[in-house]
């Protein structure tokens, strides 16, 4: 099965169009020929997004670094959309070489990325030097064999965390981590790809419904509530480690 891609003639939801534009404009006054392309990824790439709640994913592809003039460039716009575009939660950037993204190493990394989570904005597709691409565990490893790292990291966070507003965004992360990593584990079973977290966790279920009351916990803390630490870090311990190790069983069987 072939999997999906982000039609790209689909109009962006109404309050981010305009948003897009002062994006695409910004990067291209601060960044002139070096720019190659723009691409935006997740839920407003996918048209879902909900004011107030949504980030704005960015991947900045350029000609060469720029690294004297990165962190100046793209903390402008962060502050600039925070008093333009309050709806938006936070503006996220991931930048990258054009020589970084057309590689054979990037087939499973930049080229799933862009081919199938991704939509364009602005310069030449480079999604285009990919072809499609069929669910398989290459695809899922590659996305989330690092689900150790995430757990430890993130279950450090939650136990260090001193607001509540910490605390909260680091319970988000990590869940929507896990839901995610939980779906890739039978994607190359399930011949389909989710990229809703929730959408992710319900569909693992169908495989590993004794997960049910697990699933739901996560489902819990992506909603935003402040959870007792003591019980979000049961929840990575406990099942944080049971998909480590399901992942290792399922690579040392499939390699």
């Amino acid at each position: 099965m072939i999997l999906s891609t982000i039609d790209p003639k689909q109009p962006f939801q109404t309050p981010y169009q305009p948003a897009i534009n002062d994006l695409v404009r910004s990067l291209k006054a601060g960044l002139v020929d070096n720019l190659h392309s723009v691409y935006l990824y997740g839920s407003v790439a996918r048209k879902t997004a909900t004011p107030g709640h949504s980030n704005l994913d960015v991947i900045i592809v350029t000609q060469r670094p720029y690294t004297e003039t990165k962190a100046a460039l793209l903390n402008s716009i962060k502050w600039r959309f925070q008093k333009a575009y309050p709806f938006i939660k936070e503006i996220a950037f991931k930048s990258v070489l054009v020589n970084e993204v057309a590689s054979l190493d990037s087939i499973f990394s930049w080229g799933f990325q862009l081919r199938h989570c991704s939509v364009c904005v602005y310069g030449d597709d480079l999604a285009q030097c990919f072809g499609d691409y069929e669910p398989s565990w290459e695809i899922a490893k590659h996305w989330n064999m690092d689900v150790e790292d995430w757990v430890a990291v993130y279950r450090n966070r939650i136990a260090r965390a001193s607001k509540d507003e910490d605390q909260i965004k680091a319970q988000q992360i990590i869940a929507k981590k896990l839901l995610r990593a939980s779906y890739s584990l039978v994607m190359y079973r399930d011949k389909n790809w989710f990229d809703d977290p929730i959408e992710c966790g319900q569909q693992f279920l169908r495989y590993y419904p004794e997960k049910q009351i697990e699933i739901e916990r996560l489902g819990i803390l992506l909603s935003g509530r402040l959870i007792a630490k003591r019980s979000v870090i049961g929840i990575l311990d406990g099942f944080g480690d049971w998909l480590v190790k399901q992942y290792k069983k399922t690579e040392f069987r499939i390699g």
